[in-house]
């Protein structure tokens, strides 16, 4: 009897066992379903952030940084073409004098050569693109040898690197009879890189434009006036290093200026030629 009793328990035991093992089992198995949904879900969330991700930067790029939204259906947005046919733009209102029409710089690229005291051989690029009015009446002073023989009467040191040049009277004062705006091509942040070549004008007068330019020898932040900064017509495009060396570096004459960083070069200094193609 006693056997029959320990037989009983012993099986008893065992099914509890069993079904304890099931337990485990069961609860076992669906952690590890749970796991592997979770890590689906985890995965997919991932898969859509990056595709997200993707879309926004390739939108981002399509458009442009800072571009507008697209117009409402039935109004036409701008073209590349129709905003290429935007240059040359009107002569300006201001325009005194008979200056050369923008459409003379035919909006595009010229190059050509600078020589200044018949040796230092300034390779020159000017952009008639971004600055047309400017561009155009450079090409037409150009065309007609203006240039040639000018005097280079300002040079600025000191923190300020500028060598002012194409003033037919040599103090600063002198044009080619007209003048003309507007400001073109001024750098946003008043920083003039190293080789710019930029229109001289009256302080505060964006239409005081004329003749006279000036070459930044060195990299120069030059603030802008009421009317606006300075346009750069285009960019020395090799031989600077001979400027610095032969010209600028060589510094201001003494009591020729207003200070003795700002005046007449030590190395007198004038256009020999330009040529432009």
């Amino acid at each position: 009897m006693a056997a029959k009793k320990a037989n009983a328990r012993e099986a008893r035991e065992a099914r509890e066992r069993l079904r304890a093992y099931r337990a485990r089992q069961s609860v076992h198995e669906r952690g590890v379903r749970r796991r592997r949904r979770d890590n689906l879900i985890a995965a997919i969330g991932v898969v859509v952030v990056v595709g997200l991700a993707v879309a926004a930067q390739l939108a981002y790029f399509s458009a442009g940084p800072g571009a507008t939204a697209a117009a409402p259906t039935g109004t036409p947005t701008p073209t590349a073409s129709a905003a290429k046919a935007s240059c040359p733009p009107k002569p300006d209102s201001a325009n005194t004098g008979s200056v050369p029409s923008p459409s003379l710089s035919q909006c595009r690229t010229w190059t050509g050569t600078m020589v200044l005291n018949k040796d230092v051989r300034l390779g020159i690029s000017l952009d008639g693109a971004a600055a047309p009015q400017a561009v155009a009446s450079t090409v037409s002073l150009v065309k007609k040898h203006f240039y040639a023989g000018l005097t280079c009467h300002r040079l600025t040191d000191g923190g300020f690197y500028v060598l002012q040049c194409g003033d037919p009277k040599g103090d600063g004062t002198g044009g080619p009879g007209y003048s003309y705006g507007p400001i073109e091509n001024a750098p946003s942040d008043n920083s003039y890189p190293a080789g710019t070549i930029a229109m001289a004008r009256t302080q505060n007068d964006a239409a005081s434009q004329g003749s006279q330019f000036f070459i930044v020898y060195r990299t120069t932040t030059i603030p802008a006036d009421q009317a606006g900064g300075y346009t750069v017509i285009g960019r020395v495009t090799s031989g600077l290093p001979e400027l610095r060396s032969t010209i600028t570096d060589k510094g201001v004459k003494a009591g020729t200026g207003s200070s003795a960083h700002d005046g007449k070069p030590v190395v007198p200094t004038s256009i020999t030629s330009i040529t432009l193609r």
